[in-house]
């Protein structure tokens, strides 16, 4: 399985599951947390070494995104903190512009 992380999402075996970052504090978490979230309700796959969650409850009408944790000591929190870092650049840039 080819994994990679694009500023707009995560690259799987070359298909694109979009997504935004977040790098905002939490407080049931380690320090540094990451947050992965899926866009348009299309989950993630399962990806090794990485736990997607999802609490929708379809008895309630309850919907939500899938979402991703990744701590400080994941394999992937590298790549994840470059993905954020180049999602700011790019949202930078669009702000600048208009």
């Amino acid at each position: 399985m080819k994994i990679k992380f694009m500023w707009n999402g995560i690259k799987i075996n070359g298909e694109l599951f979009k997504a935004h970052y977040s790098d905002g504090s939490l407080i049931n978490h380690p320090e540094g947390t990451l947050t992965i979230y899926a866009k348009r309700y299309r989950p993630f796959p399962e990806i090794p070494g990485l736990n997607v969650q999802n609490d929708s409850d379809i008895m309630t009408d309850y919907f939500e995104n899938d979402r991703i944790r990744v701590t400080p000591d994941n394999v992937f929190y590298s790549q994840v903190k470059e993905a954020i870092s180049k999602a700011n650049a790019h949202y930078d840039k669009i702000r600048g512009a208009k």
